[in-house]
């Protein structure tokens, strides 16, 4: 596997809110030392949903800090409830997380770098601006968000980065053009982006048009986000007399496997496949949030990655070929 968690206590040191919807969270774990962390790490967080427990995913925001981990978690009501456990925390509270892991690295031997965040996504890319900084590296950082309200660390990155910071404003007509961005690029620049999946999904598009190479793009997204909005839906079994609902604010791997139909799963996030399963039909309609299939892939419907991507109407899901599957 290669997502080994080693789950360690800690506690809510502080909170502060850095706009009306995004909330900072100081965690800090027992025996902590300050020990730094790569550029683009995460840490999963135990949280419970209705009484259940379950795991949640958030980038370390910035530089290793002495006093703790920063994460930022943004309150979203179209979600699976994460966010609002996590907003009804106050400092004190007592929590288990995993240690740092990161899957949004740098690579050092480029000469040029372009970062670019959709929203929260600027949570892991605060620390590749401050370093890249610190190195006087060749590098821009397009920030895209709805309203400059809504802009976190803003007031952060600003006197940082000067003129490499672009702040793309919906609400101000300065909306992102990948096709233009990524015709700028030098050759050899190496492009990070953390966002919603739409944001993505055009930046591949347009990565691809442009005809560079696929290892040169390297993202990160949100878990629970899509192209349709979070509702529930049906799923029925090629082998068996048998319909189940999936709630909207359960995934499908945690229901299909409290169903007694065991799917094996790794990263959670979308990103390693290990929990893709066998789609036979489909009434009604596919979203597919995770960044493991390719877009022809998605766009066949063959599969669905079970911890992340959801549907709207019912699916007909094979999953005999599965040597865990009763």
């Amino acid at each position: 596997m290669r997502f080994i968690e080693s789950w360690i206590p800690a506690t809510l040191v502080a909170t502060r809110d850095l706009t009306p919807s995004i909330r900072e969270l100081l965690i800090r774990p027992e025996s902590f030392d300050g020990a730094t962390y790569p550029v683009g790490s995460h840490i999963n967080v135990a949280v419970t949903i209705d009484g259940r427990p379950e795991t949640r995913s958030y980038s370390l925001v910035g530089e290793a800090d002495r006093g703790g981990y920063r994460i930022a978690v943004r309150r979203a009501e179209d979600t699976r409830g994460g966010s609002r456990y996590m907003w009804s925390l106050a400092p004190g509270a007592r929590l288990s997380i995993t240690l740092p892991a990161s899957l949004l690295q740098i690579d050092w031997a480029r000469r040029h770098y372009c970062l670019i965040a959709g929203g929260i996504g600027i949570t892991p890319l605060v620390g590749a601006a401050q370093v890249l900084a610190r190195r006087d590296a060749d590098f821009t950082l397009h920030y895209a968000v709805p309203s400059r309200e809504q802009a976190a660390y803003l007031d952060v990155l600003a006197p940082l980065l000067n003129e490499r910071l672009i702040v793309h404003v919906g609400n101000e007509g300065r909306r992102l053009n990948f096709d233009n961005l990524f015709a700028s690029l030098p050759p050899d620049a190496l492009t990070m982006l953390c966002g919603p999946m739409r944001m993505l999904d055009a930046a591949r598009r347009a990565w691809d048009s442009a005809g560079r190479t696929v290892s040169d793009l390297r993202y990160e997204t949100f878990g629970s986000s899509g192209s349709l909005p979070t509702e529930g839906f049906r799923v029925r079994f090629v082998d068996r007399n048998l319909e189940i609902e999936i709630p909207s604010d359960r995934s499908l791997l945690d229901v299909l496997n409290e169903s007694g139909c065991e799917v094996i799963a790794d990263c959670r996030r979308g990103e390693c496949g290990v929990c893709a399963i066998d789609i036979i039909k489909i009434d009604g309609e596919l979203d597919h949030r995770d960044v493991f299939f390719s877009e022809p892939q998605k766009r066949a419907n063959e599969k669905i990655c079970a911890c992340v991507s959801r549907a709207r109407g019912t699916i007909t899901v094979d999953i005999r070929h599965r040597p865990d599957a009763l």
